[in-house]
């Protein structure tokens, strides 16, 4: 690799990280005119993570109320992702890949996903048969799917939204 390339590599990155910080940026002004109008208390915490903005609403109030923008599930965080990423996405004129987290679910929930990823992965290295877990979001795949490869072994993403779900393969 000349010299030439590394500066034009390092310039890359650095571009990368800045339009992903403006993202982030884009994103917390939205979701802070959100939380006005709802009349809730939080604060915004931005980072990027794995090549993708990533936003966190916390509260020092307790996660009480914003439980609200959770919802169901995750149903209603969701939504408010999707939301969030077409604000981005009319701002920059780019699709966004930004992750938003609400009172700590998403950390919460990964940590549970991960825990799941690697029991399946355990279960079929004992059996050699494949296992099939129950319908999961995207976001609940993609931890699974990186939990099973961190185990060793493969896995699949089968049937339609929304009923689609991942199957642990033997190596």
């Amino acid at each position: 690799m000349t010299e030439g390339t590394t500066t034009s590599a390092a310039a890359e990155g650095a571009d990368t990280l800045t339009r992903l910080e403006q993202e982030g940026e884009i994103a917390a002004d939205y979701l802070e005119g959100l939380l006005d109008i709802a009349d809730l208390d939080g604060d915004i915490d931005m980072d990027v993570e794995a090549d993708r903005a990533s936003v966190s609403i916390i509260s020092d109030s307790g996660t009480r109320d914003l439980q609200k923008l959770v919802g169901r599930d995750g149903e209603v965080l969701e939504a408010l992702q999707e939301l969030t990423r077409l604000a981005v996405h009319r701002e920059t004129g780019d699709r966004s890949r930004l992750m938003l987290d609400i009172a700590g679910y998403r950390a919460k929930k990964r940590a549970e996903l991960s825990e799941l990823g690697a029991k399946a992965a355990a279960e079929v290295k004992n059996t050699g048969e494949p296992v099939k877990l129950k319908p999961m979001t995207p976001f609940e795949r993609k931890v699974v799917h990186d939990a099973v490869k961190s185990a060793g072994l493969r896995s699949e993403s089968e049937g339609e939204e929304p009923q689609r779900f991942v199957v642990v393969l033997p190596a």
